[in-house]
């Protein structure tokens, strides 16, 4: 059984978290239980915890990498099961498991125009 590894929100104000290293590598065998990380969080380090087993097929954040909470970070399972769809969700269409950077086209975002003011006209008699 295919298990992905997500970023899990280790604390209740955590939006995203910096993985600090993996204890595991690719290839390795993994239980449930086992320590698969550390993550940085906005208030300590914690430790990813598995919650499946298999073999650790693939990494897709590399130490020091940020993550957005529930983002796919890694994949657990048999030698033998395809993963090929789940490999491919690294490639930006979507599912990106880093923070994109932010882009610098060197233009500023317009602020929409303020709505004018309604007059009434003057009523002459």
């Amino acid at each position: 059984m295919v298990t992905k590894v997500h970023m899990e929100a280790l604390s209740p104000t955590m939006e995203e978290g910096q993985l600090v290293q993996w204890l595991k590598s690719e290839g390795d065998e993994i239980s449930s239980g086992d320590i698969l990380a550390e993550i940085e969080t906005d208030k300590a380090t914690m430790e990813l915890v598995a919650r499946g087993d298999g073999m650790l097929r693939k990494i897709f954040l590399d130490a020091g990498g940020v993550s957005v909470v529930g983002a796919v970070i890694a994949v657990i399972a048999a030698a033998d099961e395809d993963i090929s769809d789940i490999e491919g969700s690294s490639d930006g269409n979507g599912t990106q498991q880093a923070l994109p950077e932010e882009s610098s086209t060197g233009t500023e975002p317009v602020a929409p125009e303020e709505p004018q003011a309604a007059t009434t006209p003057e009523i002459t008699a």
